[in-house]
């Protein structure tokens, strides 16, 4: 592995976990991204505000990182398109399907003890897994 980085990824971790118990203390919210958005298309949404706010977070953050001086790796896609848009539609649908998203799930609800999300949380890494080894060992 060459993108073992245990200190950062510790500190991160401390960070989004931080994040979401603020959100949840502060406003009674869970920090599930799907949520969040699904919640800022809505028409008449009375609590947009924050909403958009911790979404321009997350994507000034790294710009914030990278102005101090942190390595922002660009990210490695497929050159096909249909396969971007058809993933995108897949975790949409499986979002919705699930009833949240991998953040909602996993930093949430695993952190509420809610069995649904333990249950939805062990689905996602399993197939996650699953996925990764049929693509770099499957024929």
């Amino acid at each position: 592995m060459t993108n073992f980085t245990p200190v950062s990824a510790l500190f991160g971790g401390a960070l989004i976990g931080f994040a979401s118990a603020l959100l949840m203390l502060l406003t009674g919210r869970i920090a599930g991204i799907s949520g969040i958005v699904g919640g800022c298309i809505v028409s008449g949404a009375s609590d947009r505000n924050w909403r958009l706010a911790f979404i321009a977070g997350l994507v000034v953050a790294p710009l914030i990182g990278v102005l101090a001086g942190a390595p922002l790796p660009l990210p490695q896609i497929p050159s096909n398109w249909t396969v971007i848009v058809g993933a995108g539609l897949l975790v949409g649908f499986g979002s919705r399907l699930g009833g949240g998203c991998t953040s909602g799930h996993g930093v949430c609800g695993i952190a509420r003890l809610s069995p649904r999300s333990i249950v939805a949380t062990i689905a996602f890494m399993t197939t996650a897994m699953a996925v990764v080894f049929l693509v770099r060992h499957g024929s």
